[in-house]
């Protein structure tokens, strides 16, 4: 994430991933421990539990950078204006050309996610750089992975309610 890049969150997701930050700093200790621990055990090439502490210490540790990144940008409870465009925090509703099938989804960071009742696209996504900026009615074109071309027609964009 660039240091630009703001990130809408409703307080409640903000209070989870603040909550969920604090227990990945205060458990940093626990973890030294079963290094240490581990360390003690001898040769560190045959010891598969300091390694798995390792491991474990680097996955926590990139996870609480990448929430003070999350958290230091993001605007909370600050809902977008109710005013067609498709930005960070609406809810898209969209139309594939050819066909009649109308999709939904939130169009927000995975984070911010609805757990379960909406898809979530993220902004960088093709599809969401696609409709980023897009008014209600509006078709726009993105890259799909084999190369050819998808349009899109932006139906409804909404403010998320979650």
């Amino acid at each position: 994430m660039s240091d630009t890049q703001v990130t809408w969150l409703t307080q409640e997701a903000y209070n989870r991933l603040k909550q969920e930050l604090d227990e990945l700093i205060e458990n940093r200790p626990v973890i030294a421990a079963k290094i240490n621990a581990s360390r003690e055990e001898g040769d560190l090439k045959e010891n598969g539990g300091y390694h798995a502490a390792r491991e474990e210490q680097g996955q926590a540790e990139a996870r609480i950078r990448h929430l003070q990144e999350l958290l230091r940008n993001a605007k909370v409870g600050e809902a977008p204006a109710n005013d067609g465009l498709a930005e960070p925090g609406k809810v898209l509703t969209i139309r594939y050309a050819g066909d009649d099938d109308e999709e939904r989804f939130l169009l927000a960071t995975r984070e911010e996610g609805a757990e379960g009742e909406l898809e979530v696209y993220s902004p960088e996504s093709p599809l969401g750089r696609a409709l980023l900026g897009a008014k209600e009615g509006e078709t726009r074109s993105y890259e799909l992975p084999n190369g050819s071309k998808q349009e899109v027609t932006l139906v409804k964009a909404v403010p998320y309610a979650g």
